[in-house]
């Protein structure tokens, strides 16, 4: 698949201010506190990459010919091309597809996997599709992961979507919309401030429905139970999020861990495809700092290591909580920045805070 992007970036001042830049999603006329940047690259087997850059700006030292107003960026409809928006949650990062008009992705998950390779493609953790809405729901969301297999849902994945449902039906304030998703009913809120508040929903503990073939040892839950990995012994706490997560702060007899200590890329894959996992399973290690703070990394079925996995981070809260390591209430530090996790007991739900920002705007041929 030959590539060739038209992307819009975000500008930084020599202060470190961020500069105004046009939105493509809406339509807006060019003034001097507009500066947009696009790039419009074409990569071959053949051929090195050749790229041609053109910055147009009001100001006349930069631009003496007048700049003629930017459509829409969803305007564009151009058979065989792509139009999308990259996003971030802490550095989990996503391409955002515009699918409202179609219950069907607009790509395949083979298509999906070259667009997600950060050599070759657009680069990123998966693509992600906003679609119509059932069973009564505004909006439906489904993704597919860099390997090109389709999780029940992306905790990060579900705010960058919130950020982009407002960006495509012009929200403003706080807002917030009902998702359907293969883990069942997700609801975010943006907040005043930008971040995005989501209702995870309630966590499922029973082994079966996880699904793991570990026993249950305390009232059909797998907790601090014991998981042999190529001849270690491992405490482990299995919880869903609506997709599987094993969570682990230790090995068996040992001192807590240190997570930063850990040789992921080693030992993820052989959590992820372990037999007592049949539908696999994204893994936690975690470290505890206090009661209300913890450290965690991440090895996501499908993604492999990602700076951050928000159904995680609402994971080990409740494997803390279980484990009696720390209260409901808790600060998540992953490798991309802090989550806000709180599992609230009068209503059993997990309530998940943070950023989800917007990286550049673009269109790729298919």
């Amino acid at each position: 698949m030959a590539l060739a992007a038209a992307i819009s970036l975000p500008l930084a001042s020599p202060t470190g201010r961020s500069l105004a830049f046009t939105n493509p999603l809406r339509s807006s006329s060019p003034s001097s506190s507009v500066f947009p940047l696009k790039f419009l690259a074409k990569d071959s087997a053949r051929t090195c990459p050749c790229f041609r850059i053109s910055a147009t700006s009001s100001m006349s030292a930069l631009a003496p010919e007048k700049a003629s107003p930017p459509t829409s960026f969803l305007d564009r409809r151009e058979t065989g091309f792509l139009h999308f928006v990259k996003y971030h949650g802490l550095g989990n990062d996503f391409i955002l597809v515009d699918n409202r008009d179609s219950s069907e992705p607009r790509i395949t998950p083979e298509q999906a996997v070259k667009l997600c390779d950060r050599n070759f493609g657009i680069g990123a953790d998966g693509v992600i599709f906003a679609m119509p809405g059932i069973n009564g729901t505004d909006y439906t969301m489904r993704i597919f992961n860099s390997d090109g297999s389709e999780p029940e849902m992306c905790g990060n994945g579900v705010r960058c979507f919130a950020k982009f449902i407002s960006e495509l039906e012009d929200l403003q304030g706080k807002q917030s919309f009902t998702v359907y998703t293969g883990a069942g009913l997700i609801v975010p809120e943006i907040q005043d401030d930008g971040k995005v508040k989501v209702d995870m929903g309630e966590p499922i503990l029973k082994a079966s429905d996880i699904p793991t073939r570990l026993p249950a040892n305390k009232d059909h839950s797998v907790v601090k139970a014991e998981l042999d990995v190529d001849g270690v012994t491992w405490n482990v706490t299995c919880v869903s999020m609506g997709n599987p997560h094993c969570v682990i702060f230790g090995r068996k007899g040992s001192q807590d861990l240190q997570v930063d200590e850990l040789k992921l890329a080693e030992i993820g894959p052989k959590f992820e495809h372990h037999e007592m996992f049949p539908a696999r399973t994204n893994t936690e290690f975690v470290q505890v700092f206090s009661r209300s703070h913890l450290k965690m990394r991440v090895w996501e079925r499908g993604a492999g290591a990602t700076l951050a996995c928000g159904t995680g981070a609402c994971a080990i809260v409740v494997a803390a909580v279980l484990e009696g390591r720390a209260g409901r209430n808790c600060t998540v530090d992953l490798p991309g920045g802090p989550l806000e996790i709180e599992w609230r007991e009068e209503d059993n739900h997990v309530y998940m805070t943070g950023p989800a920002e917007v990286v550049f705007y673009g269109s790729v041929p298919l």
